[in-house]
């Protein structure tokens, strides 16, 4: 029996490595025949190994062994598509197997191994020695690297751009994309982590200065604070100055304070401005107090989002929720399940809104974050029914008929 074939090398994430004994002489295809059989009935018939093989979440199952003195021992390897739990019950469920043919039989997992982990510890390998290599080639050694990288970091600097002289970074005039931010000291933000081309407004008001330049440059990309004074400036570009995209600092926060990894992550999920209306900070805003009806009457204050109550007879799918939470603790991963029960994929949570923006028959997504307002969104446009997460974003309104669960209460 072949080993399996290349497809399933790449897409198995795990590997059930198990030892068997046989008192008696038997032939490989007497062991798979009792792996599939004494293992049929255990579980539902979407979860026995013949129909988990045809749909590809368990790969050809490999089979060494050798025969001496009325005893035959040997090797399964089985790769998995499965998530760990589920991986780990098969493998208990190859441990059952007690005869072959009519030879008494003992089998036991030597190891279930995570290939991902291989493939990371393959390029770690890889990096060093590219890394190696690179630093030959070029005949330098890191310390004079580093030393001339930190010289032109230290050169690029803040100068005034314009009739307005706004804070800007040089030599903006031949930048073929730019970044308008806010202030100086948005820009100085910037500039340490990494960014040139950019200009601040330097106020509420747009310049002169900055609408000629977007309707100059091709590419030009606002990168508003998080809050009402972003707001202010957005409509105030509406008016006079359109850029090509928008990007905000999460909701409460502004772009001088952000991280290199904050920015990151802001940038990349800019919008055109014609759709400014999702372009909103990374949280939505806090539930506001409701207007009067009279000055005599006090203002009504909103009530906070609520997760949604525990049907009964949604005891069981809970039940598998709970397991499925249980499982993504800690690893910032989603799990997307389709309406018919059945997982469709993991993905990483930084890529997660993307992800449902093109991804069709979500039921329901489980993942290790928070439930922001902006995942919200994008799931009742999606369609997706339930969502479940680690907790719920402060001031996080909830659509009616749109169910949101938090792991704490998964019990």
């Amino acid at each position: 029996m072949n080993i399996m074939g290349s497809r399933e090398k790449h897409s198995a994430k795990y590997i059930i490595e198990a030892k068997f004994v046989v008192e008696g002489v038997v032939e490989k295809h007497d062991v798979i025949g009792a792996i599939f059989g004494q293992t049929e009935g255990l579980f539902p018939k979407n979860f026995e190994l013949r129909e988990l093989q045809r749909s590809g979440k368990i790969g050809r199952i490999d089979i060494e062994l050798k025969s001496a003195k009325d005893r035959t021992e040997g090797k399964i390897v089985a790769p998995s598509s499965l998530d760990r739990a589920e991986t780990a019950i098969i493998a208990a469920a190859m441990e059952t197997v007690d005869r072959v043919g009519p030879c008494e039989a003992k089998v036991s997992v030597v190891q279930i191994s995570d290939v991902r982990f291989d493939k990371r510890e393959q390029i770690m390998k890889r990096a060093k020695e590219l890394m190696r290599d690179w630093v030959v080639t070029e005949t330098q050694d890191i310390e004079k690297l580093l030393a001339e990288v930190s010289k032109e970091d230290k050169t690029v600097k803040a100068v005034t751009y314009g009739r307005e002289k706004l804070t800007a970074t040089p030599n903006l005039s031949k930048a073929k994309e730019i970044l308008i931010v806010e202030g100086r000291a948005d820009v100085n933000n910037l500039l340490k982590s990494g960014y040139t081309d950019i200009i601040a407004l330097e106020g509420v008001k747009v310049p002169r200065t900055i609408i000629n330049l977007v309707k100059r440059k091709k590419e030009t990309t606002a990168f508003l604070d998080g809050d009402r004074g972003g707001d202010l400036i957005l409509k105030e570009l509406t008016q006079v100055a359109q850029t090509k995209y928008v990007a905000r600092a999460p909701w409460g926060k502004e772009v001088e304070d952000l991280n290199p990894a904050e920015i990151r992550a802001a940038l990349a999920a800019r919008v055109p401005f014609a759709e400014t209306g999702s372009a909103k900070p990374a949280e939505a805003k806090p539930a506001r107090a409701a207007r009067p009806a009279r000055a005599a009457r006090p203002a009504r204050v909103a009530k906070p989002a609520r997760v949604a109550k525990v049907d009964p007879k949604d005891a069981e799918m809970l039940k598998e929720l709970a397991e499925v939470a249980k499982g993504l603790k800690g690893t910032l991963e989603a799990v997307l399940v389709k309406k018919d029960g059945g997982k469709i994929d993991e993905v990483p949570v930084m890529e997660l809104v993307e992800r449902l923006r093109t991804e069709a028959d979500v039921e329901t997504v489980v993942f290790d974050g928070i439930v922001t307002g902006r995942l919200v969104d994008v799931a009742v446009e999606r369609g997706i029914a339930t969502l479940v997460g680690e907790r719920l974003a402060e001031g996080v309104r909830v659509p009616r008929g749109f169910r949101v669960r938090v792991f704490k209460d998964l019990k």
